[in-house]
């Protein structure tokens, strides 16, 4: 087994505090011959953690096939000194496959006591909201503008150490750490797009709505979240009627305001009459007074009633009572009362319901 350690100057770009006790934090990250563990091999692992601004790495390699128990035992007992590991996809590849490599191996390891933190898991349901095709690692770094020197993946580099175990040139070893290092310097690097889930799921607050000139008429949101959270490339998205930008701290929305009449539908309809004359229906018990030839049963389509004025779209029923042109309408209208978006809880609901439209519409 060959061990190389490293250190190289590091500033964190996100609050490790938001993962755990920074000093408990390990970084990790495997290299195989395969991707299950009842069949290939384990060859390498790397870590990385932070301590007194430097981000120190340890990578363990097995340069026979039979150091394999050696790395996992090196693994584990250096894992042991932290609390919490800090992962890419690993909750489904790297720490299952370790474990079917312990039980082969018949080693005792196991990873009780640490905490798992996975990367991809977090950002995985905001994929759409990205605009990303893949949510590898490669992808998300470019995405982040990260730049890297290897240029393999790790499926390409089971022949590159299919090679070196025949060889052993220094060449192709260095081509094997070097894929790990770059995977492992940029897992940190990589925090920064947890900051999308951090300002998705955050509390908004509203700091200025403007009726923009035009036509149709416009309202424009503008709100702010924490400013700890700023998102590092900026995010814009529409969806008729909304157009969504994002950026650093700061969310604006803008959706098309209806000036017009729309109709508010009772939910319960077998409890009302339609009226054909007057258009509008009304309570059984009040409209057992209206001649029958002037009335009908309701139905879904019809049991409603009219109102004129200026309304805002919204995706769902925030504010009450909702309107909308047909019965069948998915997203609603209330009635424009700016005052009304000063509710806070409510805001933040709309927010959300408006970013979930724009992002992953039906």
């Amino acid at each position: 087994m060959i061990t190389i350690e490293k250190e190289f100057p590091f500033s964190s770009p996100y609050p490790l505090s938001r993962l755990g006790k920074p000093h408990e934090l390990l970084f990790f990250d495997i290299e195989t011959t395969g991707f299950s563990g009842d069949y290939a091999n384990l060859y390498l692992i790397g870590c990385v953690y932070p301590k007194n601004g430097q981000l120190h790495m340890v990578q363990w390699f097995a340069d026979t096939k039979a150091c394999e128990a050696q790395v996992l035992d090196a693994f584990f007992a250096f894992a042991k000194h932290f609390r919490t590991l800090v992962h890419f996809n690993g909750d489904t590849f790297d720490i299952p496959f370790l474990q079917k490599r312990c039980r082969a191996l018949v080693l005792p390891h196991s990873f009780e006591g640490l905490e798992s933190i996975d990367i991809y898991k977090r950002i995985k349901p905001y994929k759409k909201y990205l605009g990303l095709d893949s949510l590898k690692q490669k992808s998300i770094e470019t995405f982040l503008g990260i730049a890297r020197e290897d240029l393999y993946d790790g499926g390409q580099l089971i022949q590159i150490y299919e090679k070196y175990l025949l060889t052993g040139q220094e060449d192709l070893l260095g081509l094997l750490l070097l894929h790990n290092e770059d995977d492992l310097k940029g897992m940190p690097n990589l925090l920064p797009i947890l900051y999308y889930p951090d300002f998705f799921t955050q509390y908004f607050c509203l700091k200025n709505r403007e009726i923009l000139s035009g036509e149709p008429s416009r309202v424009l949101l503008t709100a702010e979240g924490d400013a700890a959270t700023c998102l590092p490339v900026p995010l814009k998205a529409s969806y008729s009627p909304y157009a969504i930008c994002m950026e650093k701290n700061r969310l604006s929305i803008e959706a098309t305001l209806y000036e017009g009449t729309l109709k508010y539908f009772y939910p319960n309809y077998r409890d009302y009459y339609y009226l054909t004359f007057e258009d509008t229906a009304i309570h059984k018990s009040v409209g057992e007074y209206v001649d029958k030839s002037a009335r009908v049963k309701a139905t879904k389509e019809t049991c409603y009633t009219k109102k004129s004025g200026v309304f805002l779209p919204q995706p769902s029923a925030v504010w009450m009572p909702e309107f909308k042109h047909t019965w069948k309408d998915k997203g609603g209208y209330f009635e424009f009362i700016p005052e009304r978006l000063e509710e806070p809880r409510a805001f933040n609901s709309y927010v959300r319901e408006v970013i979930k439209a724009v992002f992953t519409p039906l």
